[in-house]
């Protein structure tokens, strides 16, 4: 009875005990912390001195600002404008070739040579797709806000508003990128640009055939005048309609899609899953020159048959 009692004390000792330890850290984690006052606040005027790490990176990237312009950048600010990255060219590059040392570092400690020249390449092309997949994806985004863009473009010009005035709504009320191509519209017809020539610059720039339809139907109501609100929304209806038919195309070609992916990755994972488990099946491969040729063959077939399905499943409007 004693013992029992005992264990029923250390029992309750040690539940009290952790409870009192998670009040202690959830008052930790929620209680506020000190007010801190910033410094442009406490000392008016005064300018923190930069420490060594920001100094070497303005250094570096001062560098690499000279390079650029002497040679060129290897990627543009258009391209990361277009890719929504707020970074500048040489700020980019400088973090695409830190990038590229650390993983030549990493390279060297973990596999040697052949392992860090792999992850210096894989840095910059994978910076590179990186990009290439924002820029398709916000070019997707505009386009499935144009219909939205017009309507509110035609409710403001059914309102009285002249053009720009209705420009200047979608820059303000849209969601982004459209807020921000239109922002870019508004701005460029400001200092002087003609709108049509605007209009057909962001159609190229964001890749889009729908806004060029727009930009002609515009250039065409300002020749010879009209309604341009019924124009818009003829316009609107025709994108609708056309998008509707893309996402039903997309829909139907899904299977053909992930059966061309399966295919080509089954002789990959087929061949990993051999290594792994029977490793002398396809040592004969690697031990005559015959195995080589089939292995450059079998290569050479892959490719082939890859790009047959991908012209076969990959419909264009």
């Amino acid at each position: 009875m004693i013992a029992l009692l005992a264990d029923y004390g250390l029992l309750a000792s040690a539940v009290l005990a952790g409870a009192l330890a998670v009040g202690l850290l959830g008052y930790l984690w929620l209680s506020p912390g000190p007010v801190r006052i910033p410094m442009e606040r406490r000392r008016p005027g005064h300018v923190p001195a930069a420490s060594a790490l920001q100094r070497g990176a303005g250094s570096a990237t001062s560098l690499v600002e000279q390079v650029i312009r002497r040679r060129g950048a290897p990627v543009g600010a258009s391209t990361l404008e277009l890719a929504a990255v707020k970074l500048r060219a040489q700020d980019f590059v400088f973090l695409v070739i830190v990038g590229s040392l650390v993983g030549a570092a990493l390279g060297l400690l973990l596999g040697g040579v052949l392992l860090a020249v792999l992850l210096t390449v894989v840095v910059p092309v994978g910076a590179r797709i990186m990009l290439g997949l924002r820029i398709s994806k916000r070019q997707r985004q505009f386009a499935d806000q144009l219909d939205d863009s017009l309507q509110l473009m035609a409710s403001n010009l059914r309102a009285g508003h002249s053009l720009p005035q209705a420009l200047s709504s979608v820059a303000s009320e849209a969601e982004s990128p459209s807020s921000e191509e239109f922002v870019r519209i508004v701005n460029e017809t400001r200092v002087g640009r003609d709108l049509g020539v605007a209009l057909d610059i962001t159609a190229a720039r964001m890749a889009s055939d729908d806004f060029s339809w727009i930009a002609q139907a515009i250039a065409i109501n300002r020749e010879v005048g009209g309604n341009l609100a019924e124009v818009l929304d003829g316009v609107s209806n025709t994108i609708r309609q056309r998008n509707d038919i893309k996402r039903q195309v997309a829909t139907l070609s899904a299977e053909g899609k992930l059966s061309a992916l399966i295919l080509m990755a089954l002789p990959f994972g087929l061949a990993i899953f051999l290594l792994v488990t029977n490793p002398a099946y396809l040592a004969p491969f690697t031990e005559s020159l015959l195995g080589y040729g089939l292995m450059i063959l079998g290569v050479v077939m892959l490719t082939i048959g890859g790009l047959w399905l991908r012209k076969t499943v990959e419909i264009k409007f």
